[in-house]
Formats: structure tokens, sequence, C-alpha cells
């Protein structure tokens, strides 16, 4: 492993000690890669995924900020079918810039709150 994954995986600890996600409230987690963007909303007390979306099914070429707004607002769609009104954010060790920030902000414009 490269430092710059040591650091983010460090982080991703640090914050994972403060944020779990329950029932009422699930945990929406941010996995990016180079090329594709996934967002998962999870339920730690069961260990259940209750929803995810992910750049894998878009097929349309565009800047990967958009790509990452587009999957923020599939989530929010989702989450909303699914009855989940209020998550916590879990950013993974990432940065809040970029592709972080454009899914977290269309998923807030869709209707999710955290």
């Amino acid at each position: 492993m490269t430092t710059k994954e040591l650091r983010r995986i460090k982080i991703k600890q640090r914050v994972r000690k403060h944020i779990s996600g329950t029932a009422a409230r699930p945990r929406l987690t941010v996995f990016r890669s180079n090329k594709q963007i996934y967002a998962q909303v999870v339920d730690d007390l069961t260990g259940k995924t209750l929803v995810a979306a992910s750049s894998l099914a878009m097929t349309d070429k565009a800047p990967k900020k958009e790509i990452a707004a587009k999957v923020g607002e599939v989530i929010a769609e989702k989450s909303k079918a699914a009855g989940i009104e209020t998550v916590v954010f879990d950013r993974n060790g990432y940065l809040y810039h970029g592709r972080v920030k454009e899914l977290a902000e269309a998923a807030r414009k869709g209707g999710l709150k955290f």
C-alpha cells in the first residue's frame, strides 16, 4: 500500500470510531476509485446495505463531478423510496472536496438530511 492509501485508512478508522449507522439514521458511505464512484446507505447494527448506487450503470460521457452529482441524486431517490429521510454522512477518509462534495450536495438537494 502507498502512503496515500494508508493515510486514508487511518482517517477512515478515526472517523468510524464516532460514526455509526442505525435503522433510524443509517450511514451514507462513499467510495471513489479513479474511474467510478459508489454510494451506499448502510445499517451498521444489522450489517446490511439498505440502498446502493454507483456510476457503473451510467453510460453517458460526462465529467466525473457531474457523474458524482447524478449518483447523489439517484441515492437520494432510492433512499426516499425506501423510507429513509435522514442519514449520517461518511466520507470514508476522503477529503470533502471534488467528487465527494458533489455527491453529498446532490444527495442533500434530492431530499436527504445530514
